[in-house]
């Protein structure tokens, strides 16, 4: 049984390449592509192979996922732009000596909004909402590689109109412990619409990604580099200045502008294995920000967080423009410690 598990991930992941390589880009679901991670969060927003980032990194790359955390239940609260509140919960367990299994739940919520009509009259509100469910499996093939699948079942509601979709991310991950380098590759998002909202077909934001995380022997400091879009390699944006009416926009889409809109870069400072600091920077966020009225922070991310082993609480901090501040909470218990006690 367990070389037959071993087969079928290997399997997966080169099927997984040739369908991501080949896809198209017109993507939905966006809403995939923010972490319910507080140590991820504060490293940028995108981040495949932090290996210390609890169960709900698991989220970013299903290799991660190990039998280190089972019996782990961890819960996180995002405040998001706007009236957005969004909210998750995962649970991780053993499965024999290679392998761990887990599940989470995934709420995002936008608020409510006006229902009009044609001419702009108000016929009440709703308050749209998504909603995803995943199951994942990891296992170990060696003492340092591991590979591991998601499948998720994404449930949308805009008023009256609903959507169901299928998805699945294929993750595979090294690590070596003596040398504090952990590399990772991803392919994320496979899949599609089974319910569609209506007569238009909405893809999944297929993307592969690529990670590198190491320390360096004397420095409490552990370095991330994250390249992610990788099935399009052309992200140009518009410049717009101090954004006045005088200032006419720029296209950007010079070699460098491509090549650091593909990555996000993170620092996470580690004075013991029970306390974190992190801070990350995404250029790609400052940039589509541009246009509204970004400012110092734009693009930079902090975090922290605490674990004593039983119980864990995390925090992470960013402000992508001036209007708009997010803040992500998250706790973790250990059943079994909590159970011992």
């Amino acid at each position: 049984m367990k070389k037959l598990r071993h087969i079928a991930l290997a399997a997966a992941l080169a099927a997984g390449c040739a369908c991501a390589w080949s896809a198209d880009g017109s993507p939905a679901y966006n809403f995939l592509n923010i972490t319910p991670s507080t140590k991820v969060y504060g490293l940028g927003g995108v981040n495949i192979s932090a290996t210390d980032g609890g169960i709900l990194s698991t989220e970013q790359n299903p290799a991660l996922l190990g039998a280190e955390h089972s019996g782990k239940l961890a819960l996180s609260y995002m405040r998001y732009i706007g009236d957005s509140n969004f909210a998750s919960l995962a649970y991780a367990h053993a499965a024999g000596e290679r392998g761990a299994w887990a599940a989470s739940l995934r709420y995002f919520g936008y608020g409510s909004m006006d229902r009009t009509d044609p001419t702009g009259a108000t016929l009440g509100n709703f308050s749209p909402k998504d909603l995803a469910i995943s199951g994942l499996y990891s296992h170990d093939f060696t003492e340092m590689l591991r590979g591991g699948f998601a499948i998720k079942a994404l449930y949308s509601s805009y008023d009256s109109y609903t959507a169901f979709a299928i998805g699945v991310d294929l993750g595979i991950n090294y690590y070596d412990e003596e040398r504090d380098l952990s590399l990772s590759a991803t392919i994320v998002n496979l899949g599609g619409q089974i319910k569609r909202f209506n007569e238009s077909y909405d893809r999944l934001p297929i993307d592969v990604r690529l990670g590198w995380t190491q320390s360096f022997p004397g420095l409490p400091v552990r370095f991330s580099v994250t390249a992610w879009n990788l099935t399009k390699w052309n992200l140009p944006y518009y410049e717009t200045g101090d954004g006045t009416a005088a200032e006419k926009p720029h296209l950007k889409s010079s070699f460098a502008s491509n090549l650091f809109r593909h990555l996000v870069f993170g620092a996470d400072i580690v004075p013991s294995d029970k306390f974190y600091i992190c801070i990350g920077y995404n250029y790609k966020t400052r940039t589509d920000m541009s246009t509204y009225n970004r400012n110092l922070l734009s693009g930079f991310s902090l975090g922290a967080g605490l674990d004593i082993g039983a119980w864990g609480v995390g925090l992470a901090f960013a402000q992508p423009h001036t209007g708009a501040t997010t803040f992500m909470v998250s706790l973790s218990a250990g059943i079994s410690e909590l159970i011992g006690k």
